[in-house]
């Protein structure tokens, strides 16, 4: 490739250490040892990039790119300049790295990004989503994904089952998760944190006394998502917090919680969008 960074290096071996730091950060314990990340593929790279997290190396296969070339290019000298450390490996190590059967050509590593509760900043009268206890990295993936489509500012995890940058949740997000004010905390802390917001919070339950199509969105507004087998914790069954749910016109009693998400995202959207 024409206009390789001068500062490219060439790894050979599975062996090599940066190759086996990186293998570990597929898992959780492996991205909490080393407080680092590991994204797959130029978009959710350059989403990454964009938002400024901090990208410390940038693996590139060797063999022809889905992306362009000069995009590759580009990303390449961008890291370089960025004092990102850039590794060309052949294409046969690069599956040792890379994401399941969906082998990507880029690979990066990165610092884990902070996502302390007290660091979020907020515009006037947000639209907040908190996710308890989600297990499946894919349904924290689509509802980031849903979050930043419809315009949410903000998604909290709360006792989260899932690591919020499990690969598959960023797979899942298509890099979304970069680019979204997301936090952790505790259950506990997030209601109490919201306690003391003036902000209307909605619980999603099957049981819940207000259809989602009768509340108003259009004030500072948090709305909690519960786990896809259990539901809510104890936590959002104090009659402060107002159950809303989805009409069922079927046999179900409730939609996988991240269409659920969407559905309420968007009619949140919606009302404000018509309020503009």
């Amino acid at each position: 490739m024409k206009g390789v960074p001068l500062s490219t290096l060439r790894l050979t071996s599975v062996q090599n250490t940066r190759l086996k730091q990186a293998l570990k950060l597929r898992q959780r314990r492996g991205r909490k040892q080393q407080s680092r990340i590991i994204i797959d593929g130029m978009r959710a790279i350059h989403m990454a990039l964009q938002a400024g997290v901090e990208i410390q190396e940038l693996f590139v296969a060797d063999g022809d790119f889905e992306s362009a070339p000069e995009d590759v290019e580009n990303l390449m000298t961008s890291c370089a300049d960025a004092g990102v450390q850039v590794c060309r490996l052949p294409a046969s190590l690069m599956t040792r790295i890379s994401y399941g059967d969906h082998r990507q050509q880029l690979v990066a590593t990165a610092k884990r990004p902070s996502t302390k509760l007290d660091d979020l900043v907020l515009p006037d009268a947000p639209l907040i989503a908190v996710v308890e206890r989600v297990q499946k990295p894919g349904n924290v993936g689509a509802m980031l994904r849903s979050a930043d489509g419809s315009g949410v500012d903000a998604v909290i995890l709360a006792d989260g089952e899932t690591d919020l940058f499990n690969p598959n949740v960023i797979r899942a997000s298509l890099g979304t998760v970069f680019t979204k004010r997301v936090t952790e905390a505790t259950a506990a802390d997030v209601s109490d944190w919201l306690g003391r917001q003036e902000l209307v919070t909605f619980v999603a339950r099957v049981d819940g006394a207000d259809d989602y199509c009768d509340c108003d969105f259009t004030r500072g507004t948090a709305v909690v998502f519960g786990s896809e087998s259990d539901g809510v914790s104890s936590v959002w069954l104090d009659q402060k917090w107002r159950g809303v749910r989805l009409p069922m016109q079927g046999h179900a009693d409730s939609l996988n919680v991240s269409n659920t998400a969407a559905v309420i995202f968007y009619e949140a959207y919606r009302q404000r969008s018509r309020n503009r």
